[in-house]
């Protein structure tokens, strides 16, 4: 058993990264690994279809935090998949036995330990095994408080999960790092590369011209849809922004957390201003939440309807438009 340093996390996959980077002496939050691993992203793909409706993103796809951390100087790490699921479990073992804590991608309703209400088909959820106790697994699970145990059987069927983002019992761990992490040039890279998807891209539903298409097409829903399959939509929108991972605003959230936390290493008022106004980006993600949410309830207030969203949203894509245009410039004087 590895004295490996559980910390809760917002998000899986940033939350295992720094847990990594930190057990091998790189001490790092979770938010300065979800900025400079490029977490914040935002994209609404109507044709790419979520249990029958349109897939919403407020965070870059799974994995890409990970992939950002190994194309750091200094980092390399191992990673696989297998076909064979005793010969996965085997080579976990042995990792263990090497006492190097070992992360894997897995299916979150196959994991006995999340409470049965919150156990969904979603098959990208990122945990770190440090030990193995009998038939048990010891396992720093960054959405928990706490350490939690998993049966070996348990862990095989999450690690083997079947449907969209199957993990394939893929497991990866650190190693090698650097010395010591020169934040700055990362922080730069990271800022540079988040505000280049949220203003530049050539793809109408990706960025803030993405937040924009989904605030016009949510005010025409009734009118296209019908008012029940409209609400269906909207419903699909609110699980995919406030369920998967810290949700739209709460994203925003852990972002402006990282540029605080930027401010003080660049030294840089601006940061800290943009942080603020992020931070202001995420309340109106909130609000629609809130708003969407007592409409999908029928307790909707006498001001709460769709074109009242549409606002909400479009309100939202201004203020995120301001900031990461004001990031785009701070990150051109710091190449």
């Amino acid at each position: 058993m590895l004295d490996f340093p559980h910390k809760q996390s917002a998000h899986c996959e940033s939350g295992v990264a720094a847990n990594l980077l930190t057990h091998r002496g790189i001490n790092i939050s979770e938010a300065m690994a979800f900025g400079i691993g490029v977490g914040l992203f935002f994209g609404y793909f109507p044709f790419v279809r979520i249990n029958g409706m349109p897939l919403v993103t407020y965070r870059a796809a799974a994995g890409h935090i990970l992939r950002q951390l190994i194309a750091i100087p200094g980092v390399q790490m191992y990673q696989k998949k297998f076909r064979n699921q005793d010969e996965a479990m085997a080579e976990l073992d042995r990792a263990l036995a090497a006492s190097i804590p070992v992360g894997l991608q897995t299916g979150v309703f196959w994991l006995p330990y999340f409470p049965k209400a919150l156990r969904f088909h979603f098959n990208a959820h990122n945990l770190v095994v440090y030990g193995k106790e009998g038939n048990e697994y010891l396992i720093s699970d960054p959405v928990f408080p706490k350490p939690v145990r998993c049966q070996a059987d348990d862990l095989a069927r999450a690690r083997f999960a079947s449907g969209a983002l199957a993990p394939k019992g893929k497991m990866y761990y650190l190693t090698q790092v650097p010395e010591k992490l020169e934040r700055r040039p990362l922080i730069a890279r990271g800022v540079r590369s988040v505000s280049k998807s949220m203003l530049a891209s050539p793809f109408p539903l990706i960025g803030v011209r993405g937040i924009r298409f989904l605030a016009k097409r949510l005010a025409k829903w009734p009118q296209r849809l019908g008012r029940e399959r409209a609400d269906l939509h909207l419903g699909h929108v609110v699980r995919m922004q406030e369920e998967i991972g810290t949700g739209g605003g709460g994203f925003r959230f852990m972002y402006a957390a990282f540029l605080q936390e930027s401010a003080e290493v660049m030294q840089e008022r601006r940061l800290h201003d943009c942080a603020a106004s992020l931070t202001g980006a995420g309340d109106t993600w909130r609000e629609f939440a809130a708003m969407a949410a007592r409409i999908c309830k029928d307790r909707a207030l006498p001001d709460d309807s769709y074109a009242s969203m549409a606002a909400c949203i479009n309100r939202g894509a201004a203020m995120e438009e301001k900031v990461f245009t004001e990031l785009q410039q701070w990150a051109k004087q710091h190449p």
